[in-house]
């Protein structure tokens, strides 16, 4: 296989792609200030974040695993997109897709991030007053060009009945929101607080314990046959910010 580093023959393929996805990682969101981990070693308060990320440690410690996502659902809602997501953003208007790739017939986004910004810049973007938006709602861009296989952040789970909605509440349950300012408070506090199950995330519809609506280790990824579809059907694979080295397949 022949590598180049040239952007005019890359500019060259995109011209000529039909059928393009972009397969996205953490790294897309560390521009945004949101740790990828694996910068840390994979360490969350010394602790192993793919030892926390799994069903076997939420049964046995729910507390943890909450204490986790709480924080990373509050560094994700003070996070915006960086440059690379709304460059990939603009990739989702036909109009501005075709100056690039007039042969394109299809752009999809499929990250394993699950921090929504890359939905965020879509949405921004459509929004800004600067542009046509009579434009772009005829062109009917839609959302799900992004396609998050490992579930969404904000999104809260029951363990019992299933339900799932989005919660972009900040704290999520009082409980939490305790938990994560004393761990602001004091930057030497390593171990997470003990907190009752009972006070952690419950499902509105039936009171049972929630989880995050995210896929752990151990965990099928999600939407794998349209994704597989996609794959199959793609003359144009973009990498952004994956060694794509974790499988939970």
């Amino acid at each position: 296989m022949v590598f180049s580093t040239s952007v005019d023959e890359f500019r060259e393929v995109l011209r000529h792609s039909e059928n393009i996805i972009v397969v996205a990682g953490a790294g897309l969101s560390a521009a945004s200030g949101l740790p990828t981990f694996r910068e840390k070693g994979g360490l969350w308060r010394t602790l192993d974040t793919s030892s926390i990320a799994t069903p076997s440690t939420f049964r046995s410690d729910p507390s943890l695993v909450w204490q986790f996502y709480h924080h990373r659902r509050v560094k994700a809602l003070q996070a915006s997109p960086n440059a690379a997501h709304r460059a990939l953003a603009k990739l989702a208007i036909p109009s501005f897709l075709k100056t690039l790739a007039p042969a394109a017939s299809s752009y999809h986004l499929i990250t394993q991030n699950v921090d929504r910004l890359s939905v965020k810049a879509i949405m921004d973007l459509t929004n800004q007053s600067t542009l046509n938006r009579a434009q772009y709602d005829s062109e009917n861009v839609r959302l799900d060009s992004v396609i998050e296989m490992h579930g969404r952040l904000f999104d809260v789970q029951c363990t019992s009945c299933g339900h799932c909605e989005e919660d972009l509440s900040n704290p999520l349950c009082p409980a939490l929101g305790r938990a994560e300012e004393s761990y602001n408070s004091n930057s030497t506090q390593i171990k997470p607080e003990s907190i009752a199950v009972e006070t952690l995330p419950r499902c509105h519809q039936c009171g049972e314990l929630a989880r995050p609506g995210v896929v752990w280790f151990d965990e099928k990824s999600q939407r794998l046959d349209e994704i597989n579809s996609l794959v199959q059907r793609a003359d144009l694979c973009l990498v952004v910010g994956t060694s794509s080295t974790v499988r939970n397949d």
